[in-house]
């Protein structure tokens, strides 16, 4: 079974931490599974046939089948989209997504123009700021530090 779970790893395109963290188990179960050094419990096959229900459950189990369930066409729409290859949508609809899935509510405001007073103004000292790091959070609790 370590075989198939690595299998599925591979198509899915996920790193044995990215796979943990999607069942929401420990790092070191897969790990350890991975390594033959344990076999998957019953805990760990169910998660993966909740979280990824499109896998074949007598496939994941005993090898018989297809990987994927009748009907799901390729791996590759079960893929996350990239920052490159995303389809484009328009302002609206991906307004209308958030407030679907969120509920939050955007509220249009008017664009009015002011009228400028002929006052002139101290322009800010410029600061010596400068990047000590920077850190990009992603969507499955993990997260990267850059140091210039």
């Amino acid at each position: 079974m370590k075989d198939r779970i690595r299998l599925i790893m591979e198509k899915e395109n996920l790193t044995p931490a990215k796979f943990a963290d999607s069942l929401d188990i420990n790092r070191a179960v897969i790990s350890h599974i991975l390594n033959g050094r344990n076999n998957p419990s019953l805990d760990v096959v169910t998660k993966i046939l909740e979280v990824m229900d499109y896998i074949n459950p007598e496939w994941l189990i005993s090898g018989i089948g297809n990987i994927y369930k009748n009907g799901v066409k390729t791996e590759t729409q079960h893929k996350e989209p990239d920052l490159f290859h995303q389809e484009h949508e328009n302002y609206d609809q991906r307004a209308e997504k958030i407030k679907q899935s969120q509920g939050f509510e955007f509220k249009d405001t008017p664009n009015e123009s002011q009228a400028s007073d002929n006052k002139l103004y101290k322009v800010a000292e410029k600061c010596d700021k400068k990047i000590t790091q920077i850190i990009i959070y992603y969507n499955d609790n993990t997260f990267e530090k850059f140091t210039p």
